[in-house]
């Protein structure tokens, strides 16, 4: 009787700890990378600027330069977390061959990120791109969405122009993480050039939710992350109208998104400055599924103060630290010179988990 009342206390103290051990966080981020251009010209892109005779000098001692820099965020961050991100999406890379010698980089080498890419229309040749660890996430399905006027928005643009008008292509990612249905968009949405840009940016963030309900449709309970640089805030409309991305949970119905990063920016967070103002163009928003998961599956997580769901990932080798741009992000070029900085963009991610 002793042996067996042993044995009982050893498996009760046993089973808190498998279900503790059961439990997975997954970190889904997005960074732009500002300009990971390689040193050699793709046909039929205008990458002149950065080649090692173009107006950049990018010679191989920057490119390189470049990469560590990247790689060094990319660690950071998952020193932080204790672990590398499972979903990385990025934008303004040139070509699947930069991403190949980033994932390579000593720093970043063991995460083992596996690379999803299309070369898109862009004249100057950037794309967006997936990173992502294979033995946390499976891609089932991926595909190119190319921006499309078949919209009742105004553009106020001739047929002509937009014909001749070009842009990233979105990308959407399926598959399984953590044996879950998840499907992720990365975007970089149109620039803020032109007084009529706005609409096509709300154009970018109609086609990721026309898409989005297509999935929820095809695959109900599918949980969906879109992530990008949207060149807008979360409170316009490319996010707040045509994406539907609201700010408080309670105001989230099934066909709704959740905006982690509205309420970060009312409260003064900033994931890169324009025109000396603060700002958030980097954004992840997640559907109605993913924000009120059942128990036990994937849920998004408060991950700031136990109040916010989203992370601006800010360190001081990032920031610029004195002269006229004194606590921006410490990018690769200042006023045109070379000063070996990271980007002019703040990473940011949230954490999905089944606690």
């Amino acid at each position: 009787m002793k042996r067996y009342l042993t044995i009982l206390a050893l498996l009760l103290a046993v089973v808190p700890a498998l279900a503790q051990s059961g439990q997975k966080n997954y970190v889904i981020g997005f960074y732009n990378l500002e300009n990971l251009f390689d040193t050699y010209h793709d046909e039929g892109k205008n990458d002149y600027e950065y080649l090692p005779d173009g107006a950049n000098e990018w010679t191989d001692f920057k490119y390189a330069k470049k990469l560590s820099n990247m790689a060094r965020v990319i660690r950071a961050m998952r020193d932080e977390n204790k672990a590398y991100h499972a979903v990385l999406g990025v934008s303004e890379i040139e070509n699947r061959h930069v991403l190949e010698d980033l994932v390579i980089e000593p720093a970043i080498a063991d995460a083992n990120f596996q690379i999803v890419h299309y070369d898109g229309p862009d004249r100057r040749g950037v794309d967006v791109a997936l990173l992502y660890r294979p033995e946390l996430f499976t891609v089932l399905e991926s595909k190119s969405i190319p921006f499309t006027f078949d919209s009742a928005l105004d553009f106020g643009m001739t047929p002509e122009e937009k014909d001749a008008f070009r842009t990233r292509d979105i990308l959407m990612v399926r598959g399984l993480l953590g044996g879950e249905m998840f499907a992720f968009f990365v975007a970089h949405l149109p620039s803020r050039l032109g007084a009529k840009s706005g609409a096509l940016r709300s154009r970018g963030g109609e086609i990721m939710y026309e898409e989005s309900a297509r999935l929820m449709k095809e695959f109900p309970g599918i949980k969906i992350v879109a992530m990008g640089d949207m060149n807008d805030n979360p409170t316009d409309d490319s996010m707040a109208v045509y994406m539907r991305g609201r700010e408080k949970v309670e105001e989230v119905g099934p066909e709704d998104f959740f905006s982690p990063f509205l309420s970060m920016l009312k409260a003064g967070y900033s994931s890169l400055y324009y025109r000396g103002e603060n700002n958030i163009y980097d954004i992840l928003v997640v559907n109605y599924n993913l924000l009120n998961a059942p128990k036990g599956t994937l849920k998004i997580q408060p991950i700031v103060k136990k109040k916010y769901y989203g992370r601006i990932f800010q360190q001081p080798f990032m920031t610029q630290q004195e002269g006229q741009y004194k606590g921006q992000p410490f990018r690769t070029f200042s006023n045109g010179a070379f000063v070996g900085g990271f980007s002019d963009h703040y990473p940011t991610y949230i954490v999905v988990s089944n606690k």
